[in-house]
This record gives structure tokens, sequence and C-alpha cells, in this order.
């Protein structure tokens, strides 16, 4: 699944430059090789943010799955999925707020108008870290859909993948301004949560274990037949002579 995620990034980079394309138009630094350096640092600190995240997603999947929601996994990551698509974008920093998370925001805001300011190659790279940490409902989605890899490294490169799926639209609008018009930018903003429940399908299909080879495989069979097998078997004792 982890093609999944480079596809959703692609797409749903037309819903990153209508939230964030202004903060990648304004930002610092003049024309030459540091110019373009200086907007590929700042898109890669996105997507190191992303697999970071990633990276947490997947220790908590991994966390449920040992507890013996492996199959339940897939159902809850397809369940968010729809949640997140039904939740007006505006209700992101209220929820932030009521889950106690507003100060933290809080600080990130300000130092990313800190560095914001300084045209430095790092500074641009710190400023893509922390924009990666702002709330962005298609984020939240790629999340959601990480938490059903298949262990940490598989979540962090899924994220990784999607914030590398918006790299080419960002990176382009960065370097050339207004890219795409905003009556196209609305067009394809409406294609995201299409996309999106698009692969809560998928993992909906997933997590109820239907028995189809790669989309909806029984998960866990293999397992419970192993561990029932070895409870068969009589236990074998060794002596020392």
């Amino acid at each position: 699944m982890l093609w999944a995620g480079f596809l959703f990034g692609l797409l749903g980079s037309f819903h990153c430059v209508g939230m964030c394309g202004a903060i990648a138009l304004a930002l610092p630094g003049t024309g030459g090789p540091r110019y373009v350096a200086g907007r590929v640092l700042y898109n890669l600190g996105r997507v190191s943010t992303y697999a970071l995240l990633g990276a947490a997603a997947g220790a908590l999947g991994q966390g449920l799955r040992l507890a013996g929601w492996q199959q339940g996994l897939s159902l809850l990551s397809g369940g968010l999925i729809v949640l997140l698509v039904a939740t007006p974008e505006r209700w992101l920093g209220r929820v932030a707020g009521g889950l106690g998370l507003a100060a933290g925001l809080g600080r990130v805001k300000t130092q990313l108008a800190y560095y914001y300011q300084r045209p430095g190659l790092g500074a641009l790279y710190t400023t893509g870290l922390l924009n990666g940490l702002l709330p962005c409902g298609l984020v939240y989605l790629a999340l959601a859909g990480a938490l059903s890899a298949p262990d940490i490294g598989g979540a962090a490169a899924y994220m990784g993948l999607f914030g590398l799926g918006t790299l080419p639209l960002m990176l382009a609008l960065s370097l050339s301004g207004q890219l795409v018009p905003l009556a196209w930018r609305q067009r394809l903003r409406r294609a995201v949560p299409v996309t999106a429940l698009a692969l809560a399908g998928l993992f909906l299909l997933r997590g109820l274990g239907l028995g189809i080879p790669y989309v909806s495989p029984v998960l866990g069979a293999g397992l419970g037949a192993t561990s029932g097998k070895a409870t068969r078997q009589p236990a074998t004792v060794h002596y020392c002579h």
C-alpha cells in the first residue's frame, strides 16, 4: 500500500496549493542556484516531518496490532478517513484545542514566524519542518492510512512518499508563482475527498477479511492456524547427561 501514499500526496498536492501556497510563494530569497536550493530544502523539510509523524503513527499501529487489533486496525483507518473527510477543515483548530494541543501549536507558529524571515538554507529547511506540523486535514487523512502500515518503517515510508507526492507541484509553485489558475485549483481540490474515500474503501475491505487475495485477505489467519497446530504437538523434554 506504499504506492497509495505517493498517489494520495500527488493528487492531494492541489489541496496543498490552496492551503499553503501563500507560504511557498512568499519564502525569502533571491534568484540563482541558492534560491532553488532553498525551496527544495523547504519542501524536503515538510517531507521529513511527514515521515516522522508516520513513524509515530506506525508505533501506535504496531502497539494496537500486538494487542490483537490487526484486522480492526484497517477498519479503524478506513473509518478515520471517512470521519476526517466529513469534518470541515475549519474545525481542525478547534479539535486541536479540545485535545490540549493549542499551546504546542502556538509555539510552532511562533518558531515558524521566526525562521520564515530568515533566508538561510538551514532556516528554510526548518521552516519546512515546522510547516509540516501545522493542522492540515490532508496530512491527517494520510496519517489515518499510515496506521495500517505493517511496521514503523513502513508507516514512515508511507508518509515520506506522501510528502514526495506533494513535492513536484509545491516546488514548481514556489519557483514559478501562480502555476495553476484558481478555477483549476478549486476543481482539483474537489477530487481530494473522492480519492480519500476510495482509499478508505480499500482499508475497510482489507479489514473485513473477505478472503479476496491482495484486496481483502483474511488477516491473522496464518497466525491462528500456526498457534492451533502448535498446541497439538507434544512437548519435547531435553535431559542433561
